[in-house]
């Protein structure tokens, strides 16, 4: 019997309504602070922040949860990053002439094989040593058969 005041006189102690004050502070914390993250995230993914906003507001963990499975994958500074990479790199091709066909890195025009991959990309003539696209039979220069 003592055991059980005890239990009794523990949850009726001011201790105990403090812990229940902390715990209700906690959790509306955590309810606003789910629904400010779901805003910016969603902002910066450029989906609908106030509506998502609102949705993890009015239903705290569901609404949370169905944001995040329908969430686009990437950020729009994700996306505008990877676009200007793509245009690097393709300006870095394009101002280079010549790429690997095996590895799309830009290789010299006169490199028998490509320093990167190590892909033949011409055979030196037996004659002359000019080099040659591997699909020609003789060498324009010197005329030597291959």
């Amino acid at each position: 019997m003592e055991v059980i005041n005890g239990f009794v006189d523990f949850f009726s102690s001011p201790f105990f309504r403090f812990l229940l004050v902390l715990a209700r502070v906690f959790l509306v914390v955590l309810w606003i602070s789910i629904a400010f993250w779901t805003y910016r995230d969603a902002k910066s993914r450029g989906t609908m922040a106030v509506y998502w906003s609102i949705v993890a507001f009015v239903f705290p963990v569901l609404g949370w949860l169905i944001y995040m499975v329908v969430r686009p994958p990437e950020r729009i500074d994700d996306i505008r990053e990877r676009q200007l990479e793509i245009k690097a790199k393709e300006a870095a091709v394009a101002q280079s002439g010549v790429v690997c066909p095996a590895c799309m890195r830009p290789v010299e025009s006169e490199f028998l094989i490509c320093p990167h991959c190590l892909k033949k990309l011409k055979k030196p003539c037996p004659e002359c040593e000019h080099a040659l696209r591997l699909s020609w039979t003789i060498c324009p220069y010197c005329q030597a058969s291959q």
